[in-house]
């Protein structure tokens, strides 16, 4: 007996404890979304919007949960032999893309309220899947080996496939959930057979452990080393939209219901950025000579292919207006790479610049979605000739449209729009990649000409009869999303020392 209590002594405990107020703002989201399914059972259809209510409520709760976490020192789910190797962690890098994730959650449900009450879409089914991908989206940041990356990227995923199918008896609705689940599928598979390699290397899947064991790879192994950092990267490229695995983007985005959209858009890629910082810069640093031409490449050719389509996008074709918007974030797409390919040639905190940028977007373009969601009430064509006039019937809703397509742009008085691009051209000048930088002013030039289109349509006489129509009320939640994203831009631009910051500071701790 006292041979096995000198034995227990000197085994290390594999009882970890658990910090809940670290992981609070994925749990809140994730049983809120359980208790929001199970109370469909028992809620009457015309008690069905209290559902979205306190989604909305859940949502709000968790992005409040932040607050305690900002000094970003905390971690949870600890290796007990190396308690430096964690799987959960709340760093400054964690709470900022957890802040952009559920605030961004939080303007879809309220565009959503609206959306599925109209719609007639199964609200129990909706709000469970909403926010079971926005816990997943929400996971992700914080996660450190690659088991959990690959499970939150799932989770985050999986659920917005059924969201973008949820109109039914819509061919285009059915059309595109198909299409976005089986490449998402495809390119999930080809991420797993990278982490597999990158197991078979390294004998570890904590993102900590794989970058020290990379460091010193035999010989035999390095080949099978480098093409699982390849692999590893497709998954989470495909989420970003990089080309050339964007294909998905415009038919989705297109058959999704609006606020889906504009969802894919900003937390998608969230998902997606986030992902391939953490591969990249905290498990692959040693490999930055596989990784680093490969993202610029893709920041390259995304830029110029997405505002490429984007210009060719006709006024009068339906749908246009969304596919613009869809083009558009293909092109943005490539301007967040932009500092990720660069952290390859110079420091990781590189990335604040695509955390800064992403910040800004996100904002703008939700906001342009909810300006879409308004005028796709009368008009629900989605042409963009269909915003000739806006300021006539809205005006406080084709300003706030004006000013997020200058954001986008880079136009005064968009200024925090034309700071974030700023920041990210620094980042590529000073890791020597001139020729990226000098690819992107050409590809922002390029996109004035679309963004500009669209904002001086806005203010134009009306054609015809519209120029007698009468203004129609806009729903409060969509009303209010419009005015939350268009206070957040205001401020941003006001004050883009906010936004710089997360640029220039330090995110990591681990």
């Amino acid at each position: 007996m006292t041979a096995l209590t000198a034995l227990a002594a000197d085994t290390p405990s594999l009882v970890q404890s658990v910090d809940w107020l670290a992981i609070a703002p994925v749990v809140i989201t994730a049983v809120v979304g359980v208790a929001v399914l199970v109370a469909d059972l028992f809620v009457t259809e015309r008690h069905k919007p209290v559902l979205g209510w306190i989604s909305v409520a859940g949502l709000a709760a968790a992005t409040a949960t932040l607050l305690p976490l900002r000094a970003g020192d905390r971690s949870t789910f600890c290796l007990t032999a190396d308690p430096e190797a964690c799987s959960y962690v709340a760093d400054h890098f964690t709470v900022v893309v957890q802040f952009l994730v559920l605030a961004g959650a939080l303007l879809t449900a309220l565009l959503s309220v609206t959306a599925v009450r109209d719609t007639r879409m199964p609200a129990g089914e909706y709000w469970f899947l909403l926010l079971s991908s926005a816990a997943g989206a929400a996971l992700l940041p914080a996660s450190r080996d690659l088991a959990t990356l690959i499970v939150a990227l799932e989770v985050a995923s999986l659920p917005a496939f059924a969201l973008v199918g949820m109109r039914r008896g819509d061919r285009l609705s059915s059309e595109a959930a198909l299409k976005f689940f089986l490449s998402s599928v495809t390119a999930t598979a080809v991420s797993l057979m990278g982490v597999s390699f990158v197991y078979a290397v390294t004998g570890s899947l904590h993102l900590t452990q794989v970058a020290d064991r990379l460091e010193d790879v035999p010989g035999q192994l390095d080949t099978l080393a480098m093409a699982g950092v390849a692999l590893t990267l497709v998954g989470f490229a495909f989420k970003t939209a990089a080309v050339p695995f964007h294909f998905w983007v415009p038919d989705t985005y297109v058959g999704a219901p609006l606020p889906i959209a504009g969802y894919l858009s900003v937390i998608g890629k969230a998902v997606g950025f986030t992902g391939l910082i953490l591969v990249t810069v905290i498990a692959f640093p040693a490999y930055s000579q596989v990784w680093g031409p490969a993202v610029a490449v893709l920041a390259a050719l995304t830029m110029t292919l997405g505002n490429a389509a984007a210009v060719r996008q006709s006024a009068d074709r339906p749908n246009s207006a969304v596919r613009l918007l869809a083009w558009s974030s293909v092109g943005q797409a490539g301007y967040l790479l932009v500092p990720i390919a660069a952290a390859a040639y110079s420091e990781r905190d590189q990335i604040g610049s695509t955390l800064a940028y992403a910040l800004m977007y996100a904002a703008v373009n939700l906001g342009a979605f909810a300006v879409a969601a308004l005028v796709a009430r009368t008009k629900p064509q989605h042409r963009i000739s269909d915003y000739r006039g806006l300021y006539a019937e809205h005006p406080l809703a084709a300003l706030s449209l004006a000013f997020f397509l200058l954001c986008l742009a880079g136009l005064p008085p968009g200024i925090i729009g034309l700071f974030a691009k700023v920041t990210v051209f620094q980042s590529a000048v000073d890791a020597g990649l001139g020729w990226l930088a000098v690819l992107m002013a050409i590809n922002v030039v390029i996109a004035l000409y679309y963004y500009l289109r669209w904002t001086a349509l806005l203010f134009r006489a009306p054609e015809g009869a519209e120029g007698a129509r009468a203004r129609t009320k806009a729903p409060w939640p969509v009303a209010a999303a419009i005015v939350a994203t268009a206070v957040t831009a205001v401020v941003l631009s006001g004050a883009p020392q906010l936004v710089l910051r997360v640029a220039s500071g330090s995110l990591f701790t681990q």
